[in-house]
């Protein structure tokens, strides 16, 4: 559904309240909602909720827009009084909102003031495996960046890979000690990388000196060393190109990389004078500099005057917001890391940072029981070959699969879409379970429910043997299932709102598997072939509205729609 027809209604009830209300209908417009009435395929209900109107936006004379005059629009207005809530209900002329649906639900003006974002999602450490909390990032991230790029929106996607700090002296120590060669590293980095980093801490367990051997070498990174610098440049770039691979069979593309060295000590002095100046951050016994955050401690500058995450967080905001002048910056991180965020809101606004508040935390719960099916350390890479490789046998024992098996391609796609909806099916917040068996089954709610009846709209189109319309005739359209698809088709408008405003994918996840089982029960009843031609016309223009709906919708969760499978 477009904003043409809320808009309307918001300019009724906005008229009907005269001088006694400062709104506009574009502010009531996203309120507006379809209604939930029973499906009898004959009356459409749209409702605005009284207790947003009255708590929310101070709207006391409810009795004035009762007294809106039903017109060719509008056929009857009511107050709805119920135990979950109470609405002022707007029931439309049927063929006035069926045409509405048809021609503007899958592509809705949504946004009249746009805003900047940055997201700051997915984040590995270099020369660690990409483990699960990372893809959990990468995953909400790219959803939140693609809705609202969707919503027009203006979004910088950032990636701000974890490059620096003590580890990264373990790293050298590693290297050195098993002799590898940057040829040698360069085949694969991070495996060999991360191989060194667990080399070094074994060496360490064993030997103390080993940890004073790597903060040496990381103090000489923090200082500046040509040499160092230019090996750890190499190091960065054949990493970043590994995970650029990784991230192009996820879909996932970023606008700006960012890098934890980019914020080093020596780069940021203005940073840490105002620190100091502001008395944001003093002088420890231990030699340390620490800032108090809610009655605790909190080091910002170690005593040997290199920096922590906590320091370099705090220059990267305020760069950021020098660069892009953000409304808002989502750190897409787990849960886990609330207090680093605290941390990060209450020094800023200790600096007099008018725009913390624009600063948001996007929490998210862990996966537990996730590894290899060989219980090994887990490399992202690994997981989606997995993954791709069970998807293919699937294929071949499947008697109805049309995509050509000798590639993969299908089956990757595939897979990948098993991993992303499994992941965004679960609240948000909340630690799951991995399980193999579910993530890739092909029955029930999965990745591959979805590609399936997208798969199933497209064959349609190519084999129905019709044309479909240019405009929507509802007279043509009269049974009740067709109605009741249209109605769920003009709620993505609604869904695509409450799932931004709560930042949650769950939201649209579970739309869009009962948008496919309302189309899957119109099938069965809106045969296309062996129709009159202008009904099977009209038929296929609702079933290609669906799917555009559908595709739109998979796209957003960052799936890549197949047209065969």
């Amino acid at each position: 559904m477009s904003t043409k027809l809320k808009l309307y209604l918001g300019r009724k009830v906005v008229d009907s309240l005269h001088k006694y209300t400062q709104l506009t209908p574009s502010e009531l417009q996203p309120l507006i909602q379809v209604g939930n009435n029973k499906d009898d395929g004959q009356t459409v209900e749209l409702n605005l909720p009284l207790n947003v109107l009255e708590n929310q936006l101070g709207v006391t004379n409810i009795n004035e827009i009762l007294k809106i005059q039903p017109d060719d629009i509008i056929k009857k207005i009511q107050l709805i009084k119920d135990r979950a809530n109470r609405k002022i209900s707007f029931e439309i002329e049927k063929g006035i909102f069926m045409k509405d649906v048809m021609e503007n639900c899958a592509f809705p003006d949504l946004n009249v003031k746009p805003k900047k974002l940055v997201v700051e999602y997915s984040s590995p450490n270099v020369a660690k495996p990409f483990h699960f909390g990372h893809l959990r990032s990468t995953i909400i991230g790219n959803f939140i960046s693609n809705l609202n790029m969707f919503l027009k929106n203006q979004v910088t996607r950032l990636n701000y890979l974890g490059d620096w700090g003590t580890q990264f002296g373990f790293i050298k120590v590693g290297v050195e000690d098993l002799k590898y060669t940057p040829e040698v590293i360069r085949k694969d980095p991070i495996k060999i990388l991360y191989r060194c980093y667990v080399h070094a801490n074994k060496l360490a367990d064993k030997d103390p000196s080993i940890l004073e051997k790597a903060k040496a070498e990381f103090t000489k990174l923090e200082n500046g060393s040509e040499e160092d610098l230019r090996h750890w440049k190499d190091y960065m770039t054949y990493t970043k190109e590994e995970l650029e691979t990784t991230y192009n069979r996820l879909g996932v593309v970023f606008d700006v990389y960012n890098y934890e060295s980019d914020y080093s000590a020596k780069g940021i002095q203005d940073v840490l004078e105002v620190l100091r100046k502001k008395n944001v951050i003093r002088k420890d016994k231990d030699g340390k500099e620490v800032a108090v955050v809610n009655e605790r401690k909190v080091s910002v500058v170690k005593s040997d005057n290199t920096t922590l995450y906590l320091t370099r967080d705090i220059a990267a905001a305020i760069d950021r917001f020098k660069t892009y002048g953000f409304d808002r910056m989502y750190y897409v991180v787990e849960n886990g890391q609330n207090d680093h965020f605290y941390a990060l809101k209450d020094i800023l606004s200790k600096m007099d940072m008018p725009w913390v508040h624009r600063l948001v935390h996007v929490k998210f719960g862990r996966i537990r029981g996730m590894s290899s099916r060989q219980g090994s350390a887990v490399f992202l890479q690994d997981i989606l070959d997995q993954c791709r490789d069970i998807m293919i046998r699937k294929q071949v024992e499947s008697p109805t699969t049309k995509a050509p098996i000798s590639d993969g391609q299908a089956a990757d796609i595939l897979g990948v879409s098993c991993v992303i909806v499994n992941d965004l099916k679960q609240r948000r917040q909340k630690d799951y379970d991995f399980d193999w068996d579910r993530v890739l089954q092909v029955q029930g709610d999965t990745g591959i429910k979805l590609q399936y009846t997208h798969c199933r709209l497209c064959s349609l189109e190519k084999n129905s043997g019709a044309t479909p319309a240019r405009d929507c005739i509802p007279q043509m359209l009269e049974e009740p299932e067709v109605l009741i698809l249209l109605k769920e088709l003009a709620r993505f408008h609604d869904v695509l709102y409450r799932a931004n405003e709560q930042l949650e994918a769950q939201i649209l996840v579970n739309y869009l598997f009962r948008l496919c089982n309302q189309i899957n029960k119109a099938f069965k009843t809106l045969r296309i072939k062996g129709t009159d031609p202008d009904v099977a016309s009209q038929r296929l223009l609702l079933f290609i509205t669906a799917r555009e709906v559908l595709r739109n919708g998979m796209s957003i969760l960052g799936l890549r729609p197949l047209d065969q499978m």
